[in-house]
């Protein structure tokens, strides 16, 4: 099951939690669709390839409903890491690697991007492209766009729907994906495949759906248009000590590898770093737990999807792709909050004038930032994770 849009991440549109309220829609869909029609022959598009393409499509209220209820992940790191990076994913990936080695030592010449870091999100976003979606593409736009809560947003993306038909992308009957208007094995939507899709495979049109190599070079090209800088690491497993300035461990803060010697850190085994560059020190939960350093190129992951749970098991599994061990569990046990609990917590900072613009039970960057402030109030480690204590003591 999808966690989130994560292609609707990649653009930076998916709205907050707060924004999720229902809207009521007052209009005609039929009306609605024969001046969107308008619009889109004004734009360019031929006529008859928009009223072929849009021919009897219809409001589909079951795109609506999985909309109102999408969720983002409420599990921890370590439970989410587990159920992503799984045995079936790491033996099967790790046979891709193989089978596609000229393929992707080839997109890697190009684009910089590794073949571990790629097949990571292969898996994660279609299993290897085996999963796509079946939802019929332009209905879902079509259904996306004339919705009052985000129109303007799929206005724009059933537009590029209609130019991929345009440039001979795609076909019609080809165009099924899930269920907000991703795409391909890569689940890219519509404007990020006009804006970053490449033919790869040398057949003159870009295919994500049926082009392993056209999907896996497209993500490159995304990911390198995103930053993506060649030949540096993104996620490297490290231990911490039992004390430190915790308040320096957050994903804005990056120093110096050599400076997070001196706080303590090593490598898992306890031995001197031996990275170099400029690193934020990652505790996806809190000073207990696992630990990495989170190098530029991590940035550049959560751009494709802004969750950190995701982006950190995304980077993981491509660590683990890349020869790295099985992640450590910490330092001690470690306190987990229920989603209740986590609402609750979220209500109390809010209600202390902290930012806090999500109630949903996701302890995501912003629900950390306020924790940090309120831990350093309260003379406690400063690490940005909410256990049982601070709970209590909130």
């Amino acid at each position: 099951m999808r966690h989130i849009t994560s292609a609707l991440l990649l653009s930076g549109s998916l709205l907050s939690g707060s924004a999720l309220a229902e809207c009521q829609n007052t209009g005609n869909f039929q009306q609605w669709l024969n001046s969107f029609k308008h619009q889109a022959t004004a734009s360019g598009i031929p006529a008859n390839l928009v009223n072929n393409a849009l021919h009897n499509i219809q409001y589909d209220p079951s795109v609506i409903e999985l909309d109102r209820s999408q969720n983002t992940v409420s599990q921890t790191f370590l439970q989410y890491a587990a159920n992503k990076a799984n045995s079936y994913r790491l033996t099967n990936g790790q046979r891709k690697m193989r089978e596609d080695r000229p393929l992707f030592q080839r997109i890697e010449r190009q684009f910089g991007v590794p073949a571990p870091v790629l097949t990571a999100y292969w898996a994660l976003e279609s299993d290897f492209g085996n999963v796509t979606g079946n939802v019929q593409t332009l209905r879902a736009l079509a259904t996306l766009a004339y919705d009052c809560r985000r129109g303007s947003f799929f206005h724009n993306e059933l537009m590029h729907a209609l130019r991929l038909i345009q440039r001979g992308d795609i076909k019609v009957p080809e165009m099924m994906g899930a269920w907000a208007g991703e795409l391909g094995q890569l689940q890219f939507i519509p404007s990020s495949y006009n804006k970053h899709a490449v033919d790869y495979d040398g057949d003159g049109r870009r295919d994500l759906i049926h082009s392993r190599a056209d999907a896996l070079a497209s993500a490159a090209s995304l990911l390198r248009q995103y930053g993506w800088q060649s030949r540096q690491p993104w996620l490297v497993e490290v231990k911490v000590p039992v004390q430190m300035n915790w308040a320096l461990a957050r994903l804005g803060k990056k120093l110096p590898v050599a400076q997070w010697a001196k706080q303590g850190v090593t490598d898992v085994s306890g031995r001197p770093l031996r990275t170099s560059g400029n690193a934020a020190l990652l505790l996806p939960m809190g000073r207990n737990g696992p630990a990495f350093l989170a190098y530029p190129n991590f940035d550049v992951m959560l751009r494709w999807n802004k969750s950190t749970v995701y982006s950190t098991s995304a980077a993981y599994l491509a660590s683990r792709y890349a020869g790295a061990g099985q992640v450590r569990y910490g330092n001690a046990p470690i306190q987990v909050l229920s989603v209740a609990q986590v609402k609750q917590l979220q209500s109390k900072l809010r209600a202390r004038g902290l930012r806090v613009t999500k109630i949903d039970g996701i302890i995501g960057e912003e629900t950390r930032r306020a924790v940090r402030l309120v831990q350093q109030q309260m003379r406690l480690p400063a690490d940005g994770y909410p256990d049982l204590t601070f709970f209590q003591k909130l």
